[in-house]
Order: C-alpha cells, then structure tokens, then sequence
C-alpha cells in the first residue's frame, strides 16, 4: 500500500488520543456548537522539556491531534499534509491546558485547519495553521481514538 492512497485506520494505539496507547496522552476531544474541537489536558513530567515545560514537539502533538479532532468532527479522516506553528509563551507541564482545534476552510479532498494551546484562564500560549488530505471518513457515530 502507498502512503499517497493510504487511508488511515484508528486502531486506539495513537499517542495523542488513543485509549489503548500505555505512553500516550489519552486526550478526549469534545465536539462545540460551532463545529470546533476542544479538549482539557495537563502535561505531566514525562512530556516536558526543559525543566517545568512542555517539550516544543508535545506542543505540536497537542496542535496537530487537535487539527486532525476538527476534521474528524466534520466525518473526515486526514493525515497532515502542512503544519505551521507558533510559540507564544512557554507551556507548562502540571498546569491545566485548553486545546481548541477547527475547520477554516474545504476545498475538494484538502482541509485547511487551525488550532491552539492555552492556560486554563484563556492566555494563549501556542497556535498551529495546518492542511490535511483527506484519506476517508468516519463511521457514523464513530470518534477518533475509542
């Protein structure tokens, strides 16, 4: 099988959100009334990068997993085709986070998404602009990671 047909199966391993990951962050996503993704999560020590924060590649997990949230909230599944991000302040691990993530735009098989990372009392921390292919979709009634 090639990757440029591959169509992506959600088996409950991925280290972001999946259920079944013994390492992963075990992230649950929640659909919005406006059609975009959110999720709570506090980083523990294994996750951090320089003492007290997060490492920058768990940061980008946290925008991607929340970019591929958003379009499978719209009943696609998308592998990252295009991932841009920006590093506001330092994200720290043991301090609750909001994890937003949502669909801008569609055009045929491309999803443009966007996505971010803030402290519980809503300061930004990090943001992500993103594209995926779409490679299928979701079951009905189905959600990434179970």
């Amino acid at each position: 099988m090639s990757l440029e047909t591959a169509t992506p199966v959600d088996d409950g391993h991925c280290f972001a959100c999946g259920q079944k990951s013994e390492i992963g962050l075990h992230l649950h996503f929640e659909q919005q009334p406006d059609g975009s993704v959110r999720s709570a999560v506090t980083l523990d020590q294994p996750y951090q990068g320089w003492r007290g924060l997060a490492h920058g590649g768990i940061v980008a997990t946290l925008l991607d997993e929340a970019m591929a949230h958003a379009a499978g909230a719209r009943g696609y599944l998308g592998m990252t085709a295009e991932l841009k991000l920006r590093f506001r302040k330092a994200v720290p691990i043991d301090a609750p986070l909001v994890l937003r993530g949502e669909v801008r735009w569609q055009r045929r098989n491309v999803l443009g998404l966007a996505a971010s990372v803030a402290s519980e009392g809503g300061s930004e921390l990090a943001t992500g602009e993103g594209s995926f292919v779409v490679r299928g979709e979701l079951a009905p009634g189905r959600r990434l990671g179970e």
